[in-house]
């Protein structure tokens, strides 16, 4: 069963395939919203959009491989599965490298189409947590001030509150203060934590070392 924000986008031109589809998934207890053709997906879905779409692949119109393209731009990281009777070995390495999450024949047994489906649902699920878990963590390091940002980028690179005040042309005692402030408004507890959570927010670059050795 999908959770209750989540929805099985059913996208195919045969009409008489896509009811049957959509009540055998509602049968299964998912949430089901059809759709005839690739642009009237196209025009509901956006960012926000939760679960999964199926799709086939050769629609009139905007096809599946090009449905894709455009979810891939405007839905980064919606769950695709394709359901087609008209597959081939170069569409189905395209879906694929293009981050197909299955690629199904319409006779495929019920059972494999509803795996699919949690399966979809689930990273779907997965997802959403980790962007909500973004979007609180940059909103916590929005509320900090210009001027603790500015601290704050000389602190995960390891440097010392003495070098930090002589950078930024300010006493120690007032960049300590700033860290204090940083620290607080961000419920971390050290230096350390404070660049993990800063590169989780990817306001510093994975890559560049925050603490030099012997610092």
């Amino acid at each position: 069963m999908s959770p209750p924000d989540s929805i099985v986008h059913l996208v195919d031109d045969d009409a008489s395939f896509l009811a049957a589809a959509a009540r055998l998934l509602q049968a299964c207890g998912f949430t089901v919203q059809t759709f005839d053709s690739a642009a009237a997906l196209l025009a509901q879905v956006s960012p926000a959009t939760r679960g999964c779409v199926i799709a086939d692949l050769c629609m009139p119109g905007v096809s599946g491989l090009e449905l894709q393209d455009a979810l891939s731009k405007s839905c980064p990281g919606l769950p695709l599965i394709f359901l087609t009777g008209q597959g081939d070995i170069a569409s189905t390495v395209r879906a694929m490298r293009g981050g197909a999450d299955d690629f199904l024949e319409k006779r495929s047994p019920k059972e494999q189409l509803v795996d699919a489906v949690n399966r979809a649902l689930a990273r779907d699920a997965i997802g959403c947590a980790e962007r909500s878990r973004l979007q609180a963590l940059r909103s916590s390091f929005d509320a900090l001030t210009t001027r603790e940002h500015e601290v704050l980028t000389h602190v995960v690179r390891g440097r010392l509150n003495k070098q930090i005040a002589a950078d930024l042309d300010i006493h120690e005692r007032t960049v300590k203060l700033h860290r204090t402030a940083i620290t607080t408004k961000l419920n971390v507890h050290s230096a350390v934590e404070l660049a993990q959570l800063a590169q989780a927010a990817g306001l510093i670059d994975a890559g560049v070392e925050t603490f030099p050795k012997g610092q």
